[in-house]
C-alpha cells in the first residue's frame, strides 16, 4: 500500500481493554515486519497531553459539554494532522486508541448534544478521516468502571453516573450496526488471548500481500 497505510481504531466504554489490544496488535505488526505506529486520543501529541490532563481532572467538573466536544476536537485535528496523516501516507499501519467515535459516545449521547453536530464537528476537525477498520471492545459499564476504578483514582469521565456510561455504551453499539462492514464488535469479557486472535484475523485481511 505504498502512499496509504491502515488506520484501526480501538473503541469502547471504561475498562474495556483498549490499550492491552492496542499493544497487542502493534506487537504482533512488529513480528510480521509491518512498519506501524500506536497512539492515541486524547493527548497523542504534545500539545494534546496538556488538553487530555485538562479534559480528564476532576477539578474541571464544571467544564460545559459544548467546552468539552471542542477541547477533545482541537486534540483530534492536530493529531490528524501531525501523527495520523503523515504515518498513513508513508504507508504504517496507524493504531489509535480512541478516535471520533469516542466523541460520539461521550459527548454526543453521554453529554446529550446533538449527535450529528458532534460528527459535523469531528468531521471537520480530522479532513473526514476515518479508520479503515474500528474494533469495538464491547463490556457492561458496571464491569468496565470496576476495572478502571480498581487500577486508580477515577478521572472525570470515570466518575460519571451508570445511566452516562450506559448511554456511552448504546452508542458505540449502535455506530457498529449501522456499518457492520467497518467494524469489529468483540465481547470484552472473553480471554484477552482469544479477542488478540480475533483481532489479528481481522486486520491480516486488510493486509493482502504484507503478511505471510
Amino acid at each position: 500500500m505504498p502512499g496509504r497505510g491502515l488506520f484501526v481504531a480501538f473503541e469502547g466504554g471504561e475498562g474495556a481493554g483498549k490499550s492491552t489490544q492496542v499493544h497487542r496488535l502493534f506487537d504482533w505488526l512488529g513480528l510480521v515486519e509491518v512498519p506501524a505506529r500506536v497512539t492515541h486520543e486524547p493527548g497523542g501529541t504534545p500539545p494534546g497531553a496538556r488538553i487530555r490532563a485538562l479534559l480528564l481532572d476532576p477539578a474541571t467538573a464544571g467544564l460545559s459539554p459544548r467546552a468539552e466536544a471542542l477541547l477533545y476536537a482541537a486534540d483530534r485535528a492536530h493529531h490528524v494532522d501531525t501523527v495520523v496523516r503523515p504515518a498513513l501516507d508513508a504507508g504504517e499501519v496507524v493504531v489509535t486508541d480512541r478516535f471520533v467515535d469516542s466523541s460520539l459516545a461521550y459527548q454526543g449521547a453521554g453529554r446529550a448534544l446533538a449527535l450529528e453536530e458532534v460528527r459535523r464537528l469531528s468531521h471537520w476537525a480530522t479532513g473526514g478521516l476515518l479508520p479503515d477498520l474500528t474494533v469495538l471492545l464491547d463490556l457492561p459499564p458496571e464491569a468496565g468502571l470496576a476495572r478502571a476504578r480498581g487500577r486508580a483514582a477515577a478521572d472525570r469521565l470515570e466518575s460519571e453516573s451508570l445511566e452516562f456510561h450506559e448511554r456511552v455504551r448504546a452508542t458505540f453499539r449502535a455506530l457498529a450496526a449501522a456499518e457492520p462492514a467497518r467494524y469489529l464488535v468483540l465481547d470484552a469479557q472473553r480471554p484477552s488471548d482469544d479477542l488478540a486472535d480475533a483481532v489479528r484475523e481481522r486486520v491480516a485481511a486488510l493486509l493482502p500481500g504484507r503478511v505471510a
